[in-house]
């Protein structure tokens, strides 16, 4: 290496190293010691891993294996995952459950054959030592079959990093670091190192990495980085037995992972989609101030002295365009993808590179197209062919023509013939897809069903009251059941209660409420009538009867208490008016107390003027009374998260705003939320941003009775 190249490698790796560090874990026996053979703990390194996108971490399949004797099948064991939890160096851990593994089966390693000198993992396992293959059952010494990747899914929902992944069908043969768990200084501790990329096997599934350094103990299933674009290209897999250097995985093996039942996204589409968003509300956040990979793309030498300019995008660009892509349905097929890529390249594809499956794979077709043609010129005219495709299901409203917008601003910078065409590629785009709807109408149309999974049910439901004393932290409570219009059979009641105790005070009452209402069809709906300094209230993870939480078994809503002042006949004809249209639909979300991720209080005057099928979300529980106040009865909140606040709202205001283009109707809202807290309770990642939603439901045909509240003794 010349002399500039290797100061714009250590450049570049003083650089990455910190966002790399951040995002790369340890990986070990579960917390609770369960899954491990005895005597391994907490404590005893299995390998390394990296989060790729909120709640889902990659490693290889040998080292979630590890401690699996031959009896333990991979997929669905429970590992432990140690990772950086703060700039100050401070790590927490949590459970992870393996989620898919591959290969799938016992079979064979990718090219049917078993490269020779190298060890099974990074941790001085020699070749002569038992394995156990992707069912836990043992095989004798060779390495673990191709591609040896684990996508691992976390049981709790954790704020952290995420690595930048590739998308290009296949790396380059450059400079590149890579990261693992190593125990040099006598303790477990995340550490990267300089080589090159030296060649490709496995048709193309596995990297060499070059022997300018060793891969230690532990190292395997870290990241490879790439120090020229600044993106993982690979996963450690093994090293050589005769000195440095070893094996890697591509990260492009990752589009061998599941593609899901017929209508369904599969987890590839669904893990890249979180990785782009999660990049993507990093580099909008104004909250953020440490650098994100994006800030540490432009800062790059290579991107500086090449990647700027008016042929390609610059990072910024770049990272808008995948979060924007990634806000549109999955393609309906592979085929769609790269006929887009190709009519923007001027060229087909390489018939030896892997499917593009998303979105985001078609971008990755069109770095350094052939001729004249700039990297620009051509992800512009990709993006903008993508914004008038077919797609699997409708789109979030607005989502595509949002891309189309940042199209057309992007290319105000670049020449005027570009920016012609462009428009003239959108018009005839829009003709052409008008034209497939006209000719599919008698079909069916695919994507799923605007309808929730159903109404409330009629019938009773429990109402829990409860009444904060201002000036002490004290509640007095009472549950009753509500039978009908002004038919209300009281439960229990209680006096100075402490908000902490009120799990334990309401179990009972709650159960017998709940054993008047429930039948052998539903179970009743639970209504919380609180002021909204109370509507952080976790009542939806209270448990009852057994370990289940009660937003998991019932709808759970939250209500205004009884007892408001008498409103004017014109505030009562825009609450009934603003409850009809959300009731029929469609409905639109309507961020109410922040923007753009700063806090906000809404005003009365700019609520009022809110189209009436709103619904208004709050990320903070701001400005609830005012919207009440504004005649809306339907709302969305969420409680404040528990631990670290999160860098960005965004990812909870994009699934509130899905969920109420599926859903359609707010009258399906609390049996949604119902099925939503059961994914969540199940650890689905794809709806960790749900944790502390709560839905404000002011039915005005349940309502509540108008007695006083209880009182303690004064």
């Amino acid at each position: 290496m010349g002399d500039g190249r290797t100061s714009d490698t250590a450049r570049a790796f003083e650089l990455l190293e910190p966002l790399v560090l951040a995002a790369t874990v340890r990986i070990h026996a579960p917390p609770d010691g369960y899954g491990g053979p005895v005597g391994r703990g907490v404590g005893d390194t299995w390998g390394s891993g990296f989060f790729i996108a909120p709640g889902w971490v990659l490693t290889c399949a040998h080292v979630v294996g590890e401690g699996g004797g031959g009896s333990v099948r991979l997929t669905g064991r429970e590992i432990g995952i140690t990772f950086s939890a703060g700039a100050d160096g401070s790590t927490g851990t949590v459970a992870g459950r393996v989620e898919c593994v591959l290969p799938e089966a016992d079979s064979p390693d990718a090219d049917g054959s078993r490269p020779d000198g190298y060890a099974l993992r990074a941790d001085g396992l020699r070749p002569g030592r038992s394995r156990s293959d992707a069912f836990g059952r043992a095989r004798p010494g060779g390495l673990w079959p191709l591609p040896d990747l684990a996508l691992v899914r976390v049981l709790a929902p954790v704020s952290h990093s995420c690595v930048w992944l590739s998308d290009r069908p296949r790396p380059r043969f450059e400079e590149v670091a890579y990261f693992g768990c190593t125990d040099e200084m006598g303790y477990p501790e995340i550490t990267g190192r300089c080589t090159r990329l030296r060649g490709a096997l496995g048709r193309q599934t596995a990297l060499r990495l070059g022997a300018e350094d060793e891969v230690e103990a532990g190292m395997s299933g870290g990241p490879v980085v790439d120090l020229v674009r600044g993106e993982v290209v690979g996963v450690v897999k093994a090293r050589r037995q005769d000195g440095g250097g070893g094996l890697a995985v591509a990260v492009t093996a990752l589009r061998d992972l599941p593609t899901g039942g017929r209508g369904r996204v599969g987890l590839y589409r669904r893990v890249m989609q979180g990785h782009d968003l999660h990049h993507y509300d990093q580099h909008l956040s104004d909250l953020n101030t440490r650098r994100t990979w994006t800030d540490v793309h432009e800062e790059l030498p290579a991107e500086r002295d090449s990647f700027g300019g008016r042929q390609r995008l610059t990072a910024a660009e770049r990272t808008t365009l995948r979060g924007l892509l990634a806000e549109l349905p999955p393609p309906g097929s592979s085929e769609a993808v790269q006929a887009l890529a190709e009519a923007a390249r001027g060229e087909d594809r390489d018939p030896g590179l892997k499917a593009p499956l998303t979105w985001r794979d078609g971008l990755g077709l069109l770095y350094d197209p052939p001729g004249e043609i700039g990297e620009a010129a051509a992800m512009l005219r990709y993006a903008t062919d993508v914004s008038t495709a077919d797609h699997r299901e409708p789109p979030a409203p607005g989502a595509d023509e949002e891309l189309w917008d940042w199209v057309r601003g992007t290319a105000e910078r670049l020449w005027r013939p570009l920016r012609r065409e462009l428009g003239e590629r959108r018009e005839q785009g829009l003709a052409d897809r008008a034209r497939r709807r006209r000719a599919a109408v008698a079909r069916p149309v695919p994507g799923p069903s605007m309808r929730g999974p159903g109404l409330l049910p009629p019938g009773p439901s429990v109402l829990l009251e409860a009444w904060e004393h201002s000036w002490e932290e004290v509640c007095d409570w009472r549950v009753s059941v509500l039978l009908g219009p002004e038919h209300v059979s009281p439960v229990d009641s209680g006096v100075r209660v402490p908000p902490a105790a009120l799990p334990a005070a309401l179990r009972a009452p709650l159960a017998e409420g709940f054993r008047r209402c429930d039948s052998h069809e539903w179970a009743a709906l639970l209504e919380v009538a609180v002021d909204p300094g109370l509507f952080t209230l976790p009542v939806d993870e209270w448990t009852v009867t057994g370990t289940t939480p009660l937003g998991v078994q019932r709808p759970v809503v939250f209500r205004h208490p009884a007892g408001a002042p008498p409103a004017t006949a014109e505030a009562r004809r825009r609450r009934a008016d603003r409850w009809t249209r959300v009731q029929t639909g469609p409905v639109h979300d309507q961020r109410a107390d922040c923007s753009r991720g700063r806090p906000r209080l809404p005003s009365y005057d700019w609520l009022s003027g809110l189209p009436g099928h709103t619904v208004p979300v709050h990320c903070r529980l701001g400005g609830l009374h005012e919207v009440r106040e504004a005649g809306f009865g339907v709302a969305v909140a969420r409680r404040p998260p528990p631990g670290p606040a999160p860098a960005s709202c965004a990812p909870f205001h994009r699934g509130v705003r899905d969920l109420l283009a599926e859903t359609g109707r707010a009258g399906y809202l609390p049996l949604r939320l119902l099925t939503l807290r059961g994914r969540a309770h199940g650890r689905d990642p794809d709806s960790y941003w749900a944790a502390g939603l709560s839905l404000v439901w002011e039915d005005p045909d349940r309502p509540l009775p108008s007695d006083e509240p209880l009182h303690g003794d004064l």
